[in-house]
């Protein structure tokens, strides 16, 4: 069971250099099986790794389904699941397998808290976002130091644009987070985005500075946290000044790494602010011979990973229209790429800008709706301001 972890928490990390570690890891399992009895359990967890490790993660997801079908009550493999379902923007399955062992987890399970944080994290990324708070609070008074659970609350805010609340949640509930590990570092990021929705916008690039980046670390999560970050801030019309180089350095590490899309794209974020074109152009062209082989990966890097790609890339150099086509293009499976709903919004926005700058008002128009109607109807910062530049252009192209 150890070995099984070891492999596919390897996978998680989303860096080609582990996948050596997570072979060996799934080949000591296998060898160590074979020389014992094992348990469905630790059955379920080698094969799950080895389905992840053939490019085949709906396969291991269902995997780890089929020992939650015998052990709802496994915490452990619940969250497995909910953490490779996480990577594939899987939102919907996310909360249905949470839902399949809420039962399982009652009143007098030590993991119940746990749980619960999961489930509000599905449900804020499903767009239930007031049963997401009763949920992620209630899980934080059982389990105080859930720093997932913490978040999913925080997630909430962002969605409903309630800054104040959120603010109030994370500096009333530093236990949780403080001293956890680069996920900290997450958690600051959603504090930086709750300043910026109050238009603190200088506040939350202190933050950057002092928390999200005070230590440089190359881990895709943490250079997705900065590199949104300050492309959110550049769109609000912030002098971010060299802070992209010292991400781009990572960054051009990575172009050939191909695990997660959505890593890769924040890699591009972070290329493009520091005007690397070279390691640009490789990144596209890797993009182009991955998305012709067969797997789940490959099929995302295909649709909408090309797209996105050539969209940033234009958005880059000026060329909104062509970046608002490849945009909007990739939107309708963007969410296939992984992560949250806030994560993903930093491309919501550079595809409203872009077409705001190329003049394609009503397509726009639409987006910023759709937009709007994810977050339960709550005008935040950003449309409000977006609604209000549209409204003035075409006031202006009327005359």
């Amino acid at each position: 069971m150890g070995h099984a972890a070891r492999g596919l928490f390897c996978l998680m990390t989303g860096r080609a250099e582990v996948i050596p570690a997570a072979r060996d890891a799934l080949a000591t399992a296998r060898l160590l099986a074979a020389q014992s009895t094992i348990t469905a359990r630790e059955r379920g967890w080698i094969t799950a790794l080895g389905l992840w490790l053939e490019g085949k993660p709906t396969a291991a997801i269902e995997a780890v389904e089929e020992i939650l079908r015998a052990l709802p009550h496994d915490t452990l493999s619940a969250k497995l699941s909910h953490g490779i379902r996480f990577m594939l923007g899987d939102s919907a399955g996310m909360r249905t397998s949470v839902e399949r062992v809420l039962d399982a987890h009652g009143a007098h399970h030590s993991c119940r808290g746990y749980l619960m944080g999961c489930h509000a994290f599905t449900l804020a990324e499903t767009g239930e976002y007031a049963q997401a708070e009763r949920t992620g609070r209630a899980g934080l008074e059982l389990a105080a130091d859930d720093a997932w659970g913490l978040h999913a609350v925080a997630h909430v805010y962002d969605m409903t644009a309630c800054p104040d609340a959120g603010i109030a949640l994370i500096d009333g509930n530093t236990a949780a987070w403080a001293a956890s590990n680069n996920f900290r570092y997450h958690v600051w990021w959603h504090k930086a985005l709750l300043h910026m929705e109050r238009g603190e916008l200088d506040f939350a690039l202190g933050l950057y500075d002092a928390q999200i980046r005070a230590d440089k670390t190359d881990d895709y999560r943490d250079i997705a946290n900065a590199t949104s970050l300050l492309m959110r801030l550049e769109l609000e019309g912030v002098d971010v000044g060299a802070r992209w180089d010292e991400l781009a350095n990572f960054s051009e590490a990575r172009v050939e790494d191909g695990c997660l899309v959505f890593a890769d794209l924040h890699y591009l974020l972070a290329l493009t602010g520091a005007d690397r074109g070279p390691a640009a152009a490789k990144m596209t062209a890797r993009f182009a011979r991955d998305a012709v082989k067969n797997g789940e990966m490959p099929a995302r890097v295909d649709a909408p990973g090309t797209a996105a790609l050539a969209g940033l890339n234009a958005f880059s150099e000026g060329r909104y229209d062509t970046a608002f086509l490849n945009l909007a293009a990739a939107r309708p499976l963007m969410s296939t790429i992984g992560g949250s709903h806030a994560q993903r919004d930093v491309f919501e926005r550079m595809t409203i800008d872009a077409g705001l700058r190329a003049g394609r008002y009503d397509a726009t128009s639409a987006i910023l709706r759709d937009r709007l109607k994810q977050r339960g109807g709550h005008m935040d910062r950003f449309a409000a301001t977006r609604f209000e530049t549209l409204n003035t252009a075409r006031g202006i192209a009327a005359q």
